[in-house]
């Protein structure tokens, strides 16, 4: 038994898009090198303006992270407040690229100036906030996607495609776990309740999504976990239940490293997806008598240059004339917002 070969179309092959980046932080400059031209890879994908609430730091940023762009397609624009980057007529897609707090905001200047939106993950702060703005998306009849990075690279197709050709057998669980040290040294957003901080929104996410994806959605959801002095939550145990019955064991910790692995087990084999499971990995399949049966090896140095997979599917989806994503439709979305407004409750 064999693992199949992912479907994903070549990022160099995609129809490109101009984009604006709606924000300036480390994400987004983690952006805009993945789909720069670059040795590993490039893309047709253009970023042609970034908007910051301050001129001088959109234009640093430009200056720092945007070489590349400027010697194929010529400089870059830099707007000193995103009202001036969603109406810039040259846009076609904006990314907003701001702390959750800021998502449901800023996604709907884009939506309301007439542009596609892909809003980093989490989505928004909350489900009420995911439900609003995907009203307005709708309405205004543009292309919107969450940022769900993960859902779109090669490895994460081979998992699909596991399941849909059942080569797992019935599926009965899947664990996954997610922690990074980022506090209470780290980022001051994650700690911040005003900025929608906590584990949950910027950690956990990627073992939800990922157990979501793969049980075919969830149905139920249980937590036990610990809030910081400031409100936000630090660590979280999550146990949920997919809609055929199968069931996953998740967690997230913003205080430590953990293996960041993840496992789909089924009645005649199981999947492994090394560490970390949410990027390109190394990923077995393995027999009930634990042989390994086939393994495929990721590549380390593609990590965030896995972004731009994420930007090709909403070219795709685009230029063929379409307003969701089947890989990360807006419902889907909403649900896991919901998902996790029930799991920040049970904390409380």
């Amino acid at each position: 038994m064999k693992l199949p070969t992912s479907t994903r179309p070549d990022p160099a092959e995609v129809p490109g898009l101009r984009w604006g980046v709606l924000g300036a932080g480390w994400i987004a400059s983690e952006m805009v090198h993945a789909i720069e031209v670059g040795e590993h890879g490039s893309t047709q994908q253009q970023v042609v303006a970034v908007g910051s609430r301050d001129l001088g730091r959109a234009q640093a940023f430009v200056d720092e992270h945007c070489g590349a762009h400027v010697r194929e397609h010529g400089p870059v624009r830099a707007h000193g407040s995103y009202a001036d980057l969603v109406t810039d007529p040259d846009v076609d897609v904006v990314y907003v690229a701001t702390p959750h707090s800021e998502h449901l905001e800023h996604a709907l200047l884009a939506v309301r100036a007439g542009k596609h939106v892909l809003v980093e993950k989490a989505f928004t702060a909350d489900a009420a906030q995911a439900r609003e703005l995907v009203a307005a998306i709708r309405e205004a009849g543009v292309f919107g996607m969450e940022a769900m990075w993960s859902r779109f690279l090669p490895h994460y197709d081979v998992v699909r495609q596991v399941l849909d050709l059942g080569l797992l057998g019935e599926l009965s669980t899947v664990l996954a776990d997610h922690g990074q040290r980022l506090w209470p040294d780290g980022p001051r957003r994650l700690a911040d309740p005003a900025l929608a901080g906590g584990s949950l929104l910027d950690l956990g996410i990627y073992p939800l999504s990922f157990a979501s994806m793969v049980l075919g959605g969830i149905d139920r959801v249980a937590a036990a976990g610990t809030l910081t002095d400031e409100g936000v939550d630090a660590r979280v145990a999550m146990s949920v239940r997919g809609r055929s019955g199968a069931v996953g064991a998740l967690s997230c910790d913003m205080s430590t490293r953990t293996p960041t692995t993840a496992v789909v087990a089924g009645r005649w084999a199981r999947l492994e997806l090394d560490g970390e499971f949410y990027g390109p990995t190394t990923m077995r399949l393995v027999g009930s008598d634990d042989v390994v049966l086939d393994e495929m090896t990721g590549d380390p140095v593609e990590m965030h240059r896995g972004l731009r997979h994420e930007t090709c599917e909403v070219a795709l989806r685009v230029h063929a004339g379409e307003t969701e994503s089947p890989l990360m439709p807006l419902d889907e979305s909403v649900a896991l917002m919901e998902h996790m407004d029930s799991i920040r409750s049970q904390l409380a």
